[in-house]
């Protein structure tokens, strides 16, 4: 698979939400675009700076109802177009890992592009909201994002006090965890199972 061919752009629309997400895996770092919700923005842009992503993200929901829609609805969105991008998978490094400090917190982050959904999210927030978006959706986003993206997720805080260090550390490190484990790996021309296929 050549590097130009890992793109994609993926738009959904329902009756709550409307969202746009263009991705190239192998970026520059660039984030680019709203979601109305200023903390998501600012985790997105993490995954987008740390793990070497071009992401561009457009999103408008009914956030007068609450933020439940839009975040679910990006994330959705953005997991698609990781698997279509992916393609087939072929020549993919498939697993990476990263943990990531921010100041007092530590979290984990380790992926495998295996094909199977799966998430196992393990934070405990003490504040009921992170700006304008709910502590409980950084999770729901997480484990929808391993849906639709077709990977295995493993997101950890080790330990921290601050709930903005925690859900930060834990997108950049799922930001170094994706460029890992999407990262072309010369030495493997075909895919990385002994299946044949992912």
């Amino acid at each position: 698979m050549s590097k130009t061919s890992r793109q994609a752009r993926v738009t959904r629309r329902t009756a709550e939400t409307e969202i746009e997400v263009a991705l190239t895996l192998d970026g520059q770092g660039h984030y680019h675009g709203t979601t109305g919700l200023g903390f998501l923005d600012h985790l997105l842009a993490q995954v987008a700076v740390h793990g070497r992503l071009d992401l561009e993200v457009r999103a408008r929901g009914d956030q007068e109802v609450d933020e439940h829609h839009t975040v679910e609805d990006v994330a959705i969105a953005l997991g698609q177009a990781v698997d279509q991008a992916l393609g087939d998978r072929q020549g993919i490094t498939r697993m990476g890992c990263a943990c990531v400090p921010m100041d007092e917190a530590l979290a984990q982050v380790v992926v495998d592009l295996s094909g199977r959904p799966y998430a196992v999210v393990e934070v405990d927030f003490r504040a009921p909201r992170l700006g304008a978006v709910d502590s409980d959706l950084v999770i729901h986003f997480l484990e929808t994002l391993a849906v639709h993206g077709r990977m295995s997720l493993h997101a950890h805080v080790l330990y921290g006090r601050n709930d903005h260090h925690k859900a930060e550390a834990l997108f950049k490190a799922l930001g170094r965890a994706l460029d890992s484990a999407a990262r072309l790996d010369p030495r493997r021309p075909g895919v990385p199972s002994t299946k044949g296929t992912l």
